[in-house]
């Protein structure tokens, strides 16, 4: 596995064939799509894992992962994680929110290195030879993870008013368009972006099988937005879902990008005059 392995410092997503080969050395497999997809069966070894059992429970704090580092590290050794041993994840990234890329960029934050999504998918990793089966119940083997935070990807909802502004910042909001223009579809408190927002659907950035494009035309869309590799990129969404993704990916790319998970939740709840929005007016906008 140490060839394998060597690939995966620096790299935050792996094709299915590169995944199958990781499982086949035991990786562990976390499964992190929503609840109701996953009727669709589970894969195996998959360890079932949502991105709200890792987060703060009461609005408008929701989107902002749990402070106390005790009880996340025994969550994540509850589900198998390992300190040396590659964590894959999986989702699926054509109906789902870009959950594989919050678990990833969270685990990621916490300093386990070698935290990986499959590019496609459900779907990629199922035609790469992972067959689906019935869902057990026999519980992973504790692991031995413990959290070390680092802040290289994570920006804190004050950090991100401190540096408004500036010069060689983009901020990209990763929601849809509706919401980027105002609209409060997801529970947002007040609607419209932050100030000096740019727009980026973050399934802009997927074709319609859910997977990535090519790096030319990632490059691309970024260089319409005003993005380069100098650039310093903070994202965010509703709940920090969509925005993690969109943070993995361009760290994958060598990007320098953060992830605001407070994200809207916690933006549109803070007083207006300290957190100000901006709204689109214009249908034609």
């Amino acid at each position: 596995m140490s060839n394998l392995l060597g690939n995966l410092a620096n790299n935050w997503i792996v094709n299915a064939d590169l995944a199958k080969q990781l499982l086949e050395q035991e990786a562990t497999l976390l499964d992190a799509r929503a609840p109701i997809l996953k009727w669709f069966g589970r894969l195996p070894p998959a360890i079932p894992v949502t991105w709200q059992e890792f987060s703060q429970s009461h609005f408008p704090h929701k989107g902002k992962i749990i402070e106390n580092n005790t009880v996340l590290t025994q969550k994540l050794q509850a589900i198998g994680i390992c300190q040396e041993k590659p964590v894959i994840v999986v989702a699926d990234s054509v109906k789902g929110w870009g959950e594989e890329g919050r678990i990833v960029w969270m685990l990621r934050t916490f300093g386990h290195e070698k935290a990986v999504f499959v590019d496609g998918g459900y779907r990629a990793l199922i035609k790469a030879g992972i067959n689906r089966v019935k869902a057990t119940n026999n519980p992973p083997k504790i692991g031995d993870f413990v959290i070390s935070r680092r802040s290289n990807w994570e920006i804190r909802r004050d950090e991100l008013t401190a540096i408004l502004g500036y010069e060689n910042l983009v901020i990209i909001d990763a929601r849809e368009r509706r919401e980027y223009a105002g609209k409060t579809p997801y529970g947002e408190k007040r609607g419209g972006h932050i100030p000096g927002a740019v727009h980026l659907y973050y399934k802009q950035l997927m074709d319609r099988r859910g997977q990535l494009l090519t790096r030319e035309e990632i490059v691309a869309i970024l260089q319409q937005k005003g993005v380069s590799q100098s650039t310093q990129i903070v994202s965010y969404c509703t709940g920090g879902i969509r925005s993690a993704w969109l943070t993995c990916v361009l760290t994958n790319m060598g990007f320098n990008a953060k992830n605001y998970a407070g994200s809207m939740w916690e933006w549109s709840a803070s007083p207006a005059d300290r957190y100000p929005l901006s709204v689109i007016l214009s249908r034609a906008a």
